[in-house]
């Protein structure tokens, strides 16, 4: 009997050691789930919206990844090769690279050098690069649209909160209880912040992707145009300046009467 209650403290001891390691990751998704069913429908529309949203931006880093659009220096150089006169080594640089300004400049070298009028290799460069920045801004309405929408939705959500909350306390009649239309609020409240979370970083970075994009078709629309230009820094002028703009040596004074 002694042996059985000196052993039985250290069973019980040990328990709630073992139970707590084991109930603390079902308490955290417990509480999670407890948030879910109290923000009602209008939180999981804005969890399904955040997954969706997420799963475009990790598509739109494996696409910029791929086509490599910070290797801009393989288009400059094709770009200053070709001014210096090396076509098949500037076509050679330019065509070794997946990134959308080297192939359009890819597309002009490879027009000039066949020699086909100026008009027309412009203007199938012109679609070459609206098809590669067309691709580079895939799916970014999606995002504008889920950023937009999030909060809206969350705020709706709050909207219904408080009507159900105000129902509530005016069903209780004289005997008003403040828990009840505080717990009402604080649940109506929980769908604006998430609104406001799923909102916030897909409006960041759907705007940090544009002003990748816009950099990339600044970059393009540069670089293409030094193709059918001539390069004018003062560098080139002074090494290329013609004799006849030189200055010329004074001419021998005449004579009066001669």
């Amino acid at each position: 009997m002694n042996e059985d209650m000196t052993t039985a403290p250290v069973t019980s001891g040990a328990m709630p050691s073992d139970v707590a390691g084991m109930d603390a990751p079902t308490g955290v998704v417990g509480s999670a789930l407890e948030l879910i069913h109290a923000g009602g429908p209008v939180v999981i529309i804005l969890l399904l919206m955040s997954v969706v949203a997420l799963t475009i931006v990790f598509l739109k880093l494996y696409q910029f990844r791929s086509a490599r659009i910070g290797d801009l220096r393989t288009a400059r150089d094709a770009a200053a090769l070709y001014r210096a006169g090396n076509t098949r080594e500037a076509l050679a640089t330019a065509s070794m690279s997946r990134n959308p300004v080297a192939e359009t400049v890819a597309v002009a070298i490879r027009g000039l050098h066949k020699g086909l009028p100026e008009t027309k290799v412009r203007e199938e460069v012109a679609r070459v690069a609206g098809d590669r920045i067309e691709a580079l801004r895939g799916y970014f309405r999606p995002l504008e649209v889920i950023g937009s929408l999030a909060p809206l939705l969350g705020l709706f959500g709050t909207v219904l909160g408080m009507i159900d909350a105000f129902r509530q306390l005016e069903g209780a009649g004289n005997q008003v209880n403040p828990a009840i239309l505080s717990g009402g609020i604080w649940v109506a409240l929980l769908t604006t912040a998430v609104g406001l979370a799923v909102a916030i970083p897909v409006v960041a970075v759907s705007s940090w992707l544009e002003r990748k994009v816009d950099h990339v078709a600044h970059e393009m629309e540069s670089i293409v145009t030094q193709i059918f230009t001539d390069d004018l820094s003062p560098q080139v002028d002074e090494r290329s300046e013609p004799s006849r703009l030189r200055a010329a040596p004074p001419m021998p004074a005449v004579a009066p009467g001669e």
